[in-house]
């Protein structure tokens, strides 16, 4: 039997520095790894700014999304790793919340000391099955 199998990148210099994927397609389910805020030349965005950090996040989350085809909808469980838990949980919640509509997954929620960028606030990968209907 054979499986189909996949990776997806954005070509930013740390995928290979650290040696891993955006996304690793297996059959029908995508793991996508922790997203960040950054737009497409790698720049951090919203240094401070939890909210557009996740906002950012989410719509990076997305394109990850559409390379594979995929809807929101068809998302069956997020990780959040979220700095300054406490004060950043309420927004995390309605964000988190928005972007999903009454589609709801799983998801666990993290707070973490740090993350690998020293600005960054949140990170979000996600598990992803492509035969769920969309």
């Amino acid at each position: 039997m054979t499986v189909r199998t996949e990776t997806f990148g954005f070509g930013m210099p740390w995928e290979s520095l650290y040696g891993y994927s955006q996304a690793f397609q297996v059959d029908n389910t995508v793991y996508i790894s922790g997203q960040l805020s950054h737009d497409e030349d790698g720049n951090f965005i919203g240094a401070g700014d939890f909210e557009l950090q996740t906002r950012t996040t989410l719509a990076n989350l997305d394109l990850v999304l559409a390379h594979f085809g995929a809807e929101r909808s068809q998302i069956v469980e997020t990780t959040v790793l979220v700095r300054n838990l406490r004060e950043n949980f309420d927004a995390a919640a309605r964000l988190h919340s928005d972007y999903f509509g009454e589609h709801r997954p799983t998801s666990t929620v993290m707070g973490v000391s740090d993350l690998a960028l020293p600005d960054q606030l949140v990170e979000i990968g996600a598990v992803v099955r492509l035969d769920v209907e969309a």
